[in-house]
């Protein structure tokens, strides 16, 4: 018998083709090698980009890692979210205060900054590779592997 998710997550940034899906695949990464049971899924702000895969930088990063995210279809954040995840990770301040403006009332879930969960980083945004090279998609997928595993740690701990 298959157990529940024990949390869902919601990593947003602007278009959801490059920080966002990198995010989801580190945690799910993460998730899976601990073996806990999470919901974890992305979004983006902005409306660009729905239906399409992430960037292709973005695939490559995720790929050196063994990662295949090339069926991920980007979408935009809506209000069911705010009820539907426990969690929603901004990548930067700007998604940030765009999730707190599009927060419906009687929202449940959490929203902070994703690197919030790296002590040593908190109040920071994840890079934004997008104007970038393959260098650029590097410093992310360290980013977002790093707030990952402590999320994961965090979890282990309750």
């Amino acid at each position: 018998m298959q157990s529940s998710p024990a949390l869902s997550v919601l990593f947003v940034c602007l278009g959801n083709i490059c920080r966002s899906p990198l995010a989801e695949a580190a945690l799910r990464e993460a998730a899976g090698a601990a073996g806990l049971p999470l919901l974890v899924d992305s979004a983006g702000t902005g409306s660009w980009h729905i239906g399409h895969p992430p960037d292709p930088r973005a695939r490559a990063e995720a790929a050196r890692h063994g990662i295949d995210i090339g069926s991920y279809r980007a979408r935009q954040v809506t209000p069911d979210d705010f009820l539907r995840f426990d969690r929603i990770y901004a990548l930067d301040r700007s998604n940030l205060s765009d999730l707190q403006e599009l927060a419906p009332a009687g929202a449940t879930a959490q929203v902070a900054l994703l690197l919030d969960a790296v002590p040593a980083l908190a109040g920071r945004s994840v890079a934004d590779p997008y104007h970038g090279d393959a260098a650029h998609f590097a410093q992310t997928w360290q980013e977002v592997t790093l707030a990952a595993r402590h999320i994961i740690d965090a979890l282990r701990q309750t």
